[in-house]
């Protein structure tokens, strides 16, 4: 939920740049963000410095079981051979 203390308003110069405030910058700790459009409404996300390193073990442990992903697997392909998107 976005409350007004987690807004922040920026203004955006000719040249299109916007400012991040300090408070943010200090709490990101990023050199650069990424800005996806969503039509709206824009998210900005903080960049890594070094994204690779930032990933190492993200996903590390032993994963769901074999069966459990060939069960989904069946069930959204069932769902596509019905003609509709299938959950996630």
């Amino acid at each position: 939920m976005v409350t007004m203390s987690d807004t922040t308003r920026a203004k955006v110069t000719r040249n299109g740049q916007v400012s991040l405030p300090a408070a943010l910058r200090r709490r990101w700790d990023a050199g650069s963000v990424l800005v996806i459009d969503r039509g709206d409404y824009a998210i900005v996300r903080p960049i890594p410095d070094d994204p690779v390193a930032a990933l190492q073990g993200a996903h590390r442990g032993p994963g769901p079981p074999t069966e459990a992903v060939r069960a989904a697997e069946r069930a959204a392909e069932a769902e596509r051979s019905a003609g509709r998107e299938p959950d996630r």
